[in-house]
């Protein structure tokens, strides 16, 4: 009877062993959820002088997860309605509520922009009346990034629209005055109406206004950890400055990987080919593209970065699965590279794309 009960014990935990193996996961997949038990966020950012890190994992096309590391000047722990500036992400938010209106019927893609908007300084240059909205949310309107980084400070086209890449905030801030001629609307009314509200980003904004709780924004800092004196600004800019939360981005996030915001025609005409990079991305309308990996995904991305702070969104349309990460340090960048090495499904092959 002992020997008989020793030999089924034997077997049970054989399955046992056999069980716990089969679970253990992958050593090639990355961890999809945020934690900080070795205290590796909280030491890459000390490391890079980084105060404050907000980080939102999307999974299924959900949030799965937000967390806030460090601290902002009037909070410790900062808050998870931390409130950052988030540089050029705000394009992202200027495309999809263009597409939108393009669902809508409202709107043309192919429009030539001159319809309904000119700027003088290029109202005697013939190329003015070949731009349109693809080229603008493509990088390919011709246009500098900032007309005031230009030697002699006017605006002025670099190439017929269309015909080559160069990134370009001045396209988006063009695009938003012929926006608001057609509709006689300022573009944060414009943007609240399509986005903001039916989305529910209520701790969105394009500027600081009455409304805002200044003790919950971000301060940004220099490459020792020191703070920049604070900005503020009270206009919408088109392509740059809008300030949002990691949970509020996070439902825009998952708003496109549903892919019910958009028509079907659109969403398609989004992640399509409009141009290539020299590293052999690719660019849509409003994003950039990474095609074919080896596990077959395809990337949506966008980054943004100013002056002490850098923030970051990867999508994952066929998985439905997406990373956001704010950061308010000179050196976020660097953070930021690490954390997607370590919890984006593909982050390292992503990474190496990127390059």
């Amino acid at each position: 009877m002992k020997r008989r009960l020793n030999k089924i014990l034997t077997t049970l935990i054989g399955w046992n062993i056999i069980i716990f193996v089969t679970m253990l996961p992958s050593c090639s997949k990355r961890h999809s959820l945020i934690s900080d038990k070795n205290n590796s966020i909280s030491n890459w950012m000390k490391n890079e002088h980084v105060p404050t890190v907000g980080i939102c994992i999307i999974e299924n096309a959900k949030i799965q997860q937000v967390k806030m590391f460090g601290n902002i000047e009037y909070h410790s722990p900062a808050p998870l309605n931390t409130i950052f500036n988030i540089a050029s992400l705000t394009k992202p938010l200027l495309s999809m509520t263009t597409l939108k209106l393009v669902s809508n019927g409202q709107w043309q893609l192919d429009e030539p922009l001159f319809h309904y908007w000119t700027d003088p300084e290029v109202i005697n240059d013939s190329l003015h009346k070949k731009l349109t909205t693809r080229h603008v949310l493509s990088h390919q309107s011709g246009l500098p990034n900032w007309r005031g980084h230009e030697p002699n400070g006017k605006l002025s086209f670099a190439f017929e629209p269309g015909s080559q890449w160069k990134y370009s905030g001045e396209g988006f801030e063009y695009l938003r005055k012929a926006l608001e001629s057609k509709f006689n609307t300022p573009i944060e009314r414009i943007v609240d109406s399509l986005l903001f509200r039916p989305l529910d980003m209520k701790d969105t904004r394009f500027y600081w206004d009455k409304t805002m709780d200044t003790t919950l924004y971000a301060d940004r800092y220099n490459t020792d950890g020191k703070p920049y004196e604070r900005e503020k600004w009270y206009s919408a800019n088109a392509s740059n400055l809008v300030l949002t939360t990691i949970e509020d981005y996070g439902k825009f996030g998952v708003a496109i990987l549903k892919e019910k915001y958009l028509s079907n025609e659109v969403q398609n005409e989004m992640i399509q080919k409009q141009t290539m990079l020299k590293n052999g991305n690719e660019v849509g309308l409003g994003w950039f593209l990474i095609k074919n990996l080896h596990n077959g995904e395809n990337v949506m991305y966008h980054s943004g970065s100013n002056r002490g702070q850098n923030t970051k969104i990867f999508l994952l349309p066929k998985s439905k699965k997406g990373i956001i990460i704010f950061t308010n340090g000179e050196n976020g960048n660097k953070v930021c590279e690490k954390i997607i090495s370590e919890y984006l499904e593909s982050g390292k092959e992503i990474l190496d794309r990127l390059k």
